[in-house]
């Protein structure tokens, strides 16, 4: 019997609130980077040899930007794939720090994939990086895209040129040779990768970088990763697929995946933009926590509580971290504490860092307000002391009057963490203001910092009489 007067085992919350069982971590894995100009098909055949349309595919040259990663899976064996954007050499620009994220790439895999269109055949482009690759002391695989039938198997042969070994034809849209490739690919790579950072036990905690466009989210990938992982340029919305990195922060090893910034509501947006938002609410949805990015020197905009409402939805532990803080001056620190107070009522719980990515101020503190909104995501409460709290809070203040009748709260359990989820029984509906209420004062009393909180009500049936 509780201390509220009732056998909890009257009650149950059923096989929907078990706890969900930790995903399994693979160790590390060897690395496949997959290079080539722009507009060859690599993120088509990237899709093909993953098996699953996780790449942002359209029919323009130059939407694959960063260095992307993927697990693959072949025959039994794991390895990791690696997606860049078009190579070519004297880019500037914008181009100039795609072209570099992809000489990144192919300097840190095990092995590298050269894609080359055999319907257009080698392009100086083309012979300029199968000369940089010939040079390296990775392993090169050929592979000759876009080929779906045997008319272009003259052109496929005229690839041997490029001087990397045998050319496999293959179409990344239709499949066709990509079972070949991947058998070449595993022949190719080592059974144990060269790079086992990352490789602690349980594996590391996943972090995704959200914001709406421009606000600095891969200006502070760069700066916590201490490399060029996400391409940075002035044009907003340079970043398309979620790039992740494998980051050392403050000791601890973490798993950050920048993010698209977010600029429509998913139904409105279209083409890579529309591509984009899914693998944003992917890679939310994959994450434990959220750091969501503001730039502290404008106002809060609608795009920025959007995206907090959908860390919110998702149920994941949320930081709000307050980007270019070295631009905001007094006045605006006043305009801004009367904005937290109007604009974030909804997530009063949620961690808030003040940062600037471009001079490193005060960054350190992300990694504690991280462990601390973890804490609370997976923190559960005894039964218990749970209801011992109830008890006296629904003493001090019983539910409102609703048709006449009083409902009673009889018993309450801690269903499931992550995030925490609570279940009240009670004889009757309890309003949503009252709910509201219990929720302020359950954070009051147990903390709960930098997670949502899952609140739901189980009204009991009434027994029938006997006679």
């Amino acid at each position: 019997m509780s201390r509220l007067g009732i056998d909890p085992a009257e009650f149950s919350a059923g096989d929907e609130f078990a706890d969900d069982a930790a995903a399994q971590e693979h160790g590390p894995q060897p690395v496949l980077a997959v290079v080539g100009r722009p507009n060859v098909g690599k993120s088509t055949l990237v899709n093909r040899l993953i098996g699953r349309r996780e790449a942002v595919v359209q029919d323009i040259p130059g939407v694959t930007r960063d260095r992307v990663t993927y697990d693959a899976l072949w025959n039994g064996r794991r390895f990791t794939l690696v997606d860049t954007g078009g190579w070519e050499p004297d880019a500037t620009g914008l181009q100039a720090a795609v072209a570099e994220q992809a000489d990144y790439a192919m300097r840190s895999a095990d092995a590298v994939l050269l894609v080359v269109d055999a319907a257009v055949g080698a392009t100086a482009t083309d012979e300029a990086v199968a000369r940089v690759l010939r040079r390296s002391d990775r392993p090169v695989l050929l592979a000759a895209t876009k080929v779906d039938d045997d008319r272009l198997t003259a052109d496929v042969a005229a690839l041997w040129r490029l001087g990397l070994g045998e050319p496999h034809p293959v179409s990344g849209l239709h499949g066709r040779g990509a079972g070949d490739l991947l058998d070449a690919i595993l022949q190719a790579l080592p059974t144990s990768p060269e790079d086992m950072v990352g490789a602690a036990q349980g594996g590391p905690r996943r972090v995704a970088l959200v914001g709406k466009p421009n606000v600095g989210k891969s200006s502070l990938l760069n700066r916590v990763s201490g490399e060029v992982r996400s391409v940075v340029h002035e044009v907003a919305g340079t970043t398309v697929d979620p790039v992740d990195s494998l980051v050392e922060l403050d000791g601890e090893t973490w798993r950050f995946v920048d993010t698209a910034g977010l600029r429509k509501r998913v139904r409105t947006a279209s083409g890579m933009e529309y591509y984009a938002s899914l693998r944003t609410r992917a890679a939310i949805e994959a994450a434990e926590v959220a750091v969501v990015l503001l730039d502290a020197s404008e106002p809060i905009a609608e795009q920025d509580q959007r995206v907090i409402g959908m860390v919110e939805e998702a149920g994941r532990a949320l930081v709000l971290a307050f980007n270019k803080w070295d631009l905001v001056d007094e006045d605006r620190r006043h305009a801004l504490a009367r904005e937290l107070d109007r604009d974030l009522v909804r997530v009063p719980w949620a961690e808030r860092v003040n940062i600037s990515a471009l001079t490193g101020r005060a960054v350190g503190r992300i990694a504690p307000a991280l462990r601390r909104a973890l804490d609370s995501w997976d923190a559960r409460i005894p039964t218990g002391k749970l209801n011992g709290w109830l008890a006296e809070v629904v003493a001090a203040t019983p539910p409102p009057v609703r048709g006449g009748k009083q409902p009673k709260v009889l018993f309450a359990t801690q269903a499931r963490t992550r995030p925490p989820t609570f279940v009240l029984f009670t004889t009757g509906f309890l309003e949503a203001g009252y709910r509201r209420f219990l929720e302020r004062r359950l954070r009051e009393e147990f903390g709960f910092t930098g997670s949502p909180i899952r609140l739901s009500v189980r009204v009991r049936e009434k027994r029938p009489r006997k006679r």
